[in-house]
């Protein structure tokens, strides 16, 4: 199939944008890319939405020089499995939006950006944000673009987490979510958020958490990294091209290393406390507006299996149109992109019987 190219990244920017703690950004900027066209009657976009600390170059190659910050020249985007010509969200067809979290490290609001008032970076004073804000912020980027409706949200993890929160906060908008390996309730607790905060700070150059001219941090990020890829499933992934486990192993520790070199601690903590507050399991009645298409791996190690079929036949008691489908993947976390093949069809299926 044929691949994107000469993808660019751009900004949206807004001001003052009102947080839900009552906390105003004076200015907010979300990175984003955009495949495909738009149809003249503009209703055939569709928003792709990224996991934890991912970032908004979700498919094709980047032009020389034109990737968003943190994302390596030349890349190939995360859900390219998914998003191009001919492929199950099919660029011929749609207009898609990949954009940012606010909070994340990779050209969106966060942490690691300046702060207007100071002229320094936001780092520890960065403030509290919650799904429903990051949700609220691609509002604005949609509404900005144009964009009457959304054809789908589709997101893994995190992203997950997002897909349900717009079916949420702006029922109707979209025909359909596409979450996977996620869940409508985060199973984070806040004993993980405390040991990741404690895990920051016993980096020698924390300097009360500005390390931005302190050398940085990078070492214990590059740690994190490599036991949270690990854990992803990330080795599995990497086995059927990298039979030694030494060389994967390396790998591994190379792409954590890349990635520490430009990623925040602070969205870290900023991204980790909004996945920590996430829950929706109140709100289904709102997804009645909404097909959905659950999709789950048994070896995801992140979001416990068992409790699927039951968020499931909830949604289902609240009038929801759900499909779930559980990929027999053996790569973890990591399975609706690495093992984009298994379930391919079913999207492309699921995404041409909208109305």
């Amino acid at each position: 199939m044929a691949q994107l190219s000469e993808i660019e990244s751009k900004l949206f920017t807004s001001r003052d944008f009102r947080l839900e703690s009552g906390r105003v950004l004076p200015v907010l900027t979300l990175a984003y890319e955009t495949y495909g066209t738009l149809a003249p009657r503009r209703d055939n976009a569709i928003l792709v939405v990224h996991g934890y600390t991912s970032s908004h170059h979700a498919a094709g190659r980047n032009a020389p020089g034109k990737q968003g910050r943190g994302v390596a020249a030349g890349a190939v985007g995360w859900f390219d499995g998914l998003i191009g010509p001919a492929k199950a969200i099919d660029t011929d067809r749609y207009f898609v939006v990949s954009v940012n979290a606010l909070g994340s490290a990779h050209g969106s609001t966060g942490p690691n950006c300046l702060d207007p008032k100071t002229g320094k970076p936001y780092g520890p004073t960065f403030p509290d944000i919650t799904m429903r804000d990051i949700v609220s912020a691609e509002k604005l980027l949609v509404d900005s673009l144009g964009l009457v409706s959304l054809v789908a949200v589709i997101g893994p993890s995190m992203g997950g987490f997002q897909s349900f929160q717009w079916a949420v906060s702006f029922p109707g908008f979209m025909k359909a979510i596409v979450p996977s390996v996620t869940a409508p309730r985060s199973p984070a607790s806040l004993d993980r958020l405390v040991a990741l905060q404690q895990r920051l700070a016993s980096d020698p150059n924390w300097n009360g958490g500005w390390y931005y001219d302190n050398g940085g941090i990078a070492k214990t990020l590059e740690e994190i990294r490599f036991e949270t890829l690990m854990a992803y499933g990330q080795n599995e992934t990497l086995v059927e091209t990298m039979p030694d486990p030494k060389v994967r192993e390396a790998t591994v520790r190379a792409n954590a290393r890349a990635w520490a070199q430009t990623y925040d601690g602070h969205s870290m903590v900023v991204l980790r406390r909004a996945i920590g507050s996430f829950d929706v399991t109140g709100d289904y009645t709102k997804l009645r507006h909404t097909k959905v298409l659950y999709v789950q791996s048994p070896s995801d190690r992140q979001f416990d299996i068992a409790l699927c079929p039951g968020y499931v036949a909830d949604m289902r008691r609240a009038s929801v149109d759900v499909t779930y489908v559980e990929l027999p993947s053996n790569k973890g976390h990591m399975a609706s992109h690495a093992d984009a093949a298994l379930w391919a069809p079913i999207l492309d299926a699921f995404l041409k019987r909208l109305p």
